[in-house]
């Protein structure tokens, strides 16, 4: 029996080690992919703002951005949309919600009355409260 006790003992105090490493190696892949991809997925639009001094709708939620870039292109949330189609993808993303604000960043190389005529054909639409143009704040 003495035997046996010692084989147990021998055998209880091993424990079996885990390697960390590939776990380690494939987070810090994912972590790089992350880190190079995430500006290009956020930088997709090239628009230059105008200057600004107020920050007033700091704090807000931009749930519908309208961009408009210098090559006059519309985009909705991203989206490439074509100038006669925004209204109508506008009223289909709001659908019967009340109070919204849009979000109008327009290149400051754009003409100002083309931006105005934008913005004055939003706020046909219903259930927009507010037409924000966005500026960049000054330093």
């Amino acid at each position: 029996m003495s035997r046996m006790r010692r084989y147990k003992r021998l055998h209880a105090s091993v424990i079996p080690e885990i390697t960390l490493t590939p776990l380690i190696d494939t987070c810090l892949t994912l972590l790089i992919i992350f880190m190079v991809t995430s500006p290009v997925m956020f930088n997709g639009i090239k628009v230059d703002l105008p200057k600004g001094r107020a920050q007033e709708t700091q704090g807000m939620q931009e749930e519908f951005v309208v961009h408009i870039d210098k090559q006059k292109q519309i985009f909705l949330n991203g989206i490439p949309v074509k100038h006669e189609q925004l209204i109508g993808q506008l009223k289909k993303k709001i659908g019967n919600q009340k109070n919204k604000t849009v979000f109008v960043k327009g290149d400051r190389s754009i003409n100002y009355g083309q931006v105005l005529e934008l913005v004055d054909e939003i706020k046909t639409v219903g259930g927009i409260d507010r037409v924000a143009l966005a500026t960049v704040k000054m330093a």
